[in-house]
């Protein structure tokens, strides 16, 4: 019998076309916007700030991102791009070809460092709760945890394992650790490691 093969997940959306000076207006709203990020760091992001840099007017950048969080998940776009190529089809351990326990930590590892590289970015496209969860890429994070886990074994709840998983690597989870309670990235990553060491131990076992 063929193995049949699960269905690719989906990239993040891809933006609808768009008029010639539709397109423009978001090219200089983006690129004003990597400029103020560059020269005053995340905080300086604000979306009427961005439209004048960009020459374009205010209401444009509203109704192209919404708001701030919206500009931020803009800028984190390729990134996101790259990282969900890498885990659907990247050389193994990350994409496909090495056992679901290894895609798992991999895919886990990977996703914090994403979340630390671009950490103001993240915090901001997720500041609320829907962004964080609700989002296309949380989302897909999720769907590719839940066929690794039910590779792993189809009998685990796969669904609500993968939710705790990435509950641990939300950006404000992440921000409170740091900030707050003053944990170090090392002592972070150390106790992320724990964590699926013993899941992994009690599915196997």
């Amino acid at each position: 019998m063929t193995e049949r093969k699960p269905a690719p997940l989906p990239l993040i959306d891809e933006p609808p076309a768009e008029r010639a000076d539709a397109a423009r207006n978001r090219r200089r709203l983006v690129e004003a916007a990597q400029r103020i990020v560059a020269e005053r760091g995340v905080a300086g992001l604000a979306l009427d700030e961005v439209a004048r840099e960009a020459g374009v007017g205010v209401g444009t950048a509203y109704r192209r991102f919404g708001d701030v969080s919206g500009l931020a998940y803009t800028l984190l776009e390729s990134h996101e791009v790259r990282f969900q190529e890498a885990f659907l089809a990247g050389p193994p351990p990350l994409g496909p070809g090495a056992p679901p326990a290894a895609r798992i930590r991999a895919f886990l590892e990977a996703l914090l460092d994403l979340q630390e590289g671009q950490w103001d970015l993240r915090l901001l496209a997720t500041r609320k709760a829907s962004d964080g969860y609700g989002s296309g890429p949380y989302n897909i994070y999720h769907l590719h945890l839940m066929r690794l886990l039910e590779e792993l074994d189809p009998q685990v709840d796969a669904r609500y394992l993968a939710s705790v998983l990435l509950a641990l690597l939300q950006p404000a989870v992440l921000d409170h650790q740091r900030r707050v309670l003053q944990l170090g990235a090392e002592r972070i990553r150390a106790g992320l490691a724990d964590v699926l060491d013993d899941l992994l131990r009690r599915i196997a076992g």
